[in-house]
């Protein structure tokens, strides 16, 4: 049995560990396996640039963060475009079948999924598993990276706090999150901040500088803001698509937590300043959590491979590690609830969302 492997999309802290998790199961399990490499993603499939693996590739790299094959972002909207005269889906596909492959394992999010299910419906035989700090793929409750990455947020709000104090200052502090904001709710509620503005919320900023003036007289000398990168006023809310995008543009890579500053600043008499958490999410080791889940994660991987149930994607459903089709999930996302009983107890306990 011969199995290709590859990492795609944005990194993340556990890569490495569902790769371990699947390799292993795989050595252990199947006779003469092999297992491919595919060196940056999409790219090593496309342009035949793999590693033939070893058993000890892989048995020291479970707290090991990034991917030992690296990442690069092929998007899914541009897989059919035929660029230069090469055609990318052809190119994949010449090599799956040169190189006699059983199976295909991608290891990304929700781009890399579409890609992945693309194959599959080309003829490859493919399994997928769940990667994405954003934890927004359909149909499993949990991502891996996603829980390490949240800690890494969760720490950078803690310790803003320390000289958001010092200074009697209100922060903004930029989370990753550019659709949907699991990373900045988790964090901003373990991290305690006074503000949590999503992309599936839409704010109004005079419901904020309302919270932040309540802060500032009776609790304390400071305020944290805990901004998705996403987040969207109630104007912009009801803009069209097109309209909206041209503003985003129009910033010019600033972030939106920017904006929420400079308009804070004219309902408020207090010192603000913007943070940006960036890609540090992404970055370390991962934790305990993720060590153990993505072990599961990729063990389920290889069990599908063995029994020869091609097309899947692996999730976690309850405690329960398990797998669905790879075309019921594939292009679909798993936004924030606003209605759900996390938002509903945050907002008990006083945090306010911009919304009311």
């Amino acid at each position: 049995m011969r199995v290709g492997i590859l990492t795609s999309g944005g990194d993340c802290q556990a890569l490495n560990a569902t790769m371990r998790g699947l390799a292993l199961t795989l050595y252990r399990n199947v006779k003469d396996v092999e297992i491919i490499g595919f060196i940056d993603g999409y790219k090593g499939l496309m342009y035949e640039k793999y590693k033939k693996m070893k058993p000890k590739d892989f048995y020291d790299i479970l707290n090991v963060g990034g991917s030992i094959l690296g990442n690069s972002r092929c998007p899914f909207k541009r897989m059919r475009i035929i660029e230069n005269g090469f055609d990318k889906v052809k190119a994949m596909k010449n090599t799956y079948k040169k190189l006699e492959l059983d199976c295909l394992v991608v290891l990304g999010g929700n781009g890399s999924i579409k890609s992945a299910n693309m194959l599959s419906q080309e003829g490859l035989n493919v399994i997928a598993l769940p990667k994405t700090i954003d934890n927004d793929a359909w149909g499993t409750d949990y991502t891996f990276g996603y829980s390490s990455a949240t800690a890494i947020a969760t720490r950078y709000l803690d310790e803003i706090k320390t000289t958001a104090a010092s200074h009697s200052r209100v922060f903004v502090i930029e989370v990753m999150g550019h659709k949907v904001g699991h990373i900045c709710l988790s964090a901003g509620i373990a991290a305690g901040a006074d503000v949590i503005l999503l992309p599936e919320i839409p704010y109004d900023i005079k419901v904020v500088a309302k919270k932040v003036k309540e802060t500032l007289k009776n609790e304390k000398n400071y305020a944290i803001i805990a901004c998705a990168e996403g987040a969207i006023s109630e104007a912009d809310a009801l803009m069209k698509r097109k309209d909206y995008k041209a503003k985003v543009l129009a910033r010019n890579g600033r972030s939106v937590a920017y904006e929420v500053a400079d308009e804070l600043s004219q309902e408020i008499d207090a010192e603000i300043r913007v943070s940006c958490i960036g890609h540090a999410q992404r970055g370390g080791n991962p934790n305990s959590y993720d060590r153990e889940i993505s072990t599961r994660f990729g063990v389920e991987g290889a069990r599908l491979i063995i029994k020869k149930h091609y097309g899947e994607y692996v999730v976690l459903q309850g405690n329960h590690v398990t797998h669905i089709p790879l075309e019921a999930t594939a292009g679909k996302l798993k936004y924030v609830d606003p209605k759900a009983s996390i938002i509903k107890e945050a907002k008990t306990i006083g945090i306010s969302f911009g919304d009311e």
